[in-house]
């Protein structure tokens, strides 16, 4: 984590595995997968160390394996025993059983909670899946589930837990996990299709593990378009079987995949602000991050004969690199279908005519993502050494000439559940092209929710030089030519404004 930090890469959740808790136990209780006693070899203050993460900005999720249940040797067996009535000296194991009321109910006061007040802030609930339970018929991952979530909600709090795949259905609590990754191109190439099309069954929070877990080999190409496809996913998770050849750390790799892996996770952090109001939409509305390319063109035969391409929120679609490159070239490819209308690179702004399909041609550093003429993109702007997930001080506002749009980011407090009632924040970003005008509506709602000055950078991408007119007066603006993109300081921006854009699109 430290490191992560001298190397200005932003995280914002810590997911400690099952080695938190004691795993070399005495062989007369049998396999150490089960646990709740903090393995203070490796942890000598858990309370000290929780606390330090979240002084960082991190909030941490502790790893479960139930199934065992609750033996003579973890430091809450006594409390256990003595509620469920069994005698604490008998040393006998109290079995899991999540169709007994009193279990379940102790299970959480005597084992989850006392953690959760040193600072553990949701549950992964893994490998607890099947048939193994009492009641005929009731998967336990299934209660486990249910229960978790209504308990980590019980002081008003967001009800996240983080959970294996039980089947259709289960995505109505966790956030989805796939199941240990093999390591290969092969596996890489079926994510974005699976990802995407889990959305079919309302499986909108689908995590599988970036840059795959076990097998393989260490290949820095391999994890770093993992990496990269990674940060257009859902949920933005790195995680490996326990080795020095399968850390994901950036470090691990070479000079040039290291640089891109940073790059890429910062991005990723930047994101936040739209990732956070398309996550927003699936909430109220029960639309997902990502989705495929038929769900906006169900009437366009194309879109079902691009299985890895999807749609990445509103405003952006992705055609993930993920075959090697070309070893005389140094580029890979991938094939991507355009709908009618302009479409942008992303990252440089070079633009493409739609209604038809192209391949694109990506260097290691390049990822194949694509704008919407019209897109509004905000991001919040980076701070070094950071994992702050604040509601930004200082916004960045990406937008693609061509086509008119409206782009309403949503805001909350990011905790509580008062985003139900409308406890939250909206502010408007509407461009009329034919006009070339840009209105930044002054936000509504709950404006308390907000930081005390916000302050906007306007970033007009896949733009000619220009200028940019505020009530008459030009605001200075730098122009970079290699992403042919003109970048406007707005300043604090409170009330509504709207922006003249004197420029045109590029010509490439």
């Amino acid at each position: 984590m430290t490191r992560f930090k001298t190397e200005d890469i932003p995280f914002s959740v810590s997911v400690i595995d099952m080695d938190w808790h004691v795993t070399d136990i005495p062989e007369r209780y049998g396999s150490g997968w089960t646990g709740y006693t903090w393995n203070r070899d490796l942890f000598p203050d858990p309370r000290g160390f929780l606390q330090w993460l979240k002084d960082d900005d991190r909030m941490v999720t502790l790893n479960l394996h139930p199934a065992d249940g609750v033996r003579g040797f973890e430091e809450a067996y006594e409390a256990m025993a003595v509620a469920m009535g069994v005698d604490p000296e008998s040393d006998v194991r109290i079995p899991f059983d999540f169709s007994d009321r009193t279990f379940i109910e102790n299970y959480f006061t005597k084992l989850h909670h006392p953690h959760e007040a040193d600072g553990v802030d949701f549950w992964w609930i893994d490998w607890q899946q099947g048939a193994n339970s009492k009641m005929k018929g009731l998967d336990p991952l299934w209660m486990l589930n249910h229960y978790h979530a209504l308990d980590i909600a019980r002081d008003g709090n967001r009800p996240l837990i983080f959970s294996r795949y039980a089947g259709p259905g289960s995505h109505r609590y966790p956030v989805g996990f796939s199941g240990d990754t093999i390591i290969s191109w092969a596996s890489l190439q079926f994510q974005p299709y699976f990802t995407a099309t889990a959305s079919n069954i309302g499986y909108g929070w689908w995590s599988h593990d970036i840059g795959g877990h076990q097998r393989g080999e260490k290949d820095d190409e391999l994890s770093t378009r993992w990496l990269q496809y990674g940060v257009f996913s859902p949920i933005m998770r790195l995680h490996s079987t326990m080795s020095i050849f399968n850390g994901k750390e950036p470090w691990r790799y070479s000079t040039d995949a290291a640089n891109v892996m940073k790059k890429y996770l910062r991005l990723r952090h930047q994101l936040v602000p739209y990732i956070y109001t398309m996550n927003a939409r699936n909430h109220f509305d029960g639309l997902p991050l990502v989705s495929p390319m038929y769900y906006e063109h169900p009437e366009d035969d194309q879109a079902y004969n691009v299985p890895n391409q999807f749609y990445f929120g509103t405003e952006l679609i992705v055609a993930p690199m993920v075959t090697p490159m070309h070893r005389k070239l140094h580029m890979t490819a991938a094939t991507a279908w355009l709908p009618e209308g302009e479409w942008f690179d992303f990252f440089n702004g070079h633009r493409y005519r739609g209604g038809k399909q192209i391949r694109l041609f990506r260097y290691l550093e390049d990822q194949g993502v694509l704008a919407k003429a019209g897109a509004i993109v905000p991001l919040g702007r980076h701070l070094e050494h950071s994992n702050a997930l604040h509601n930004p001080d200082d916004l960045e506002v990406v937008v693609f000439p061509g086509a008119s749009n409206r782009f309403t980011l949503f805001e909350d407090d990011s905790t509580g559940i008062a985003h139900r009632d409308g406890v939250n924040v909206e502010t408007t970003f509407a461009l009329d092209w034919e006009a070339r005008e840009l209105t930044i509506a002054a936000p509504t709602g709950h404006r308390d929710l907000l930081p005390e000055n916000r302050s906007i950078t306007l970033i007009l991408r896949g733009v000619r030089e220009g200028y940019v007119q505020r009530d008459g007066e030009s605001v200075t603006g730098v122009y970079d030519h290699a992403t042919q993109s003109l970048r406007v300081e707005l300043g604090e921006v409170t009330d509504t404004i709207t922006l003249s854009l004197q420029v045109e699109m590029s010509t490439n």
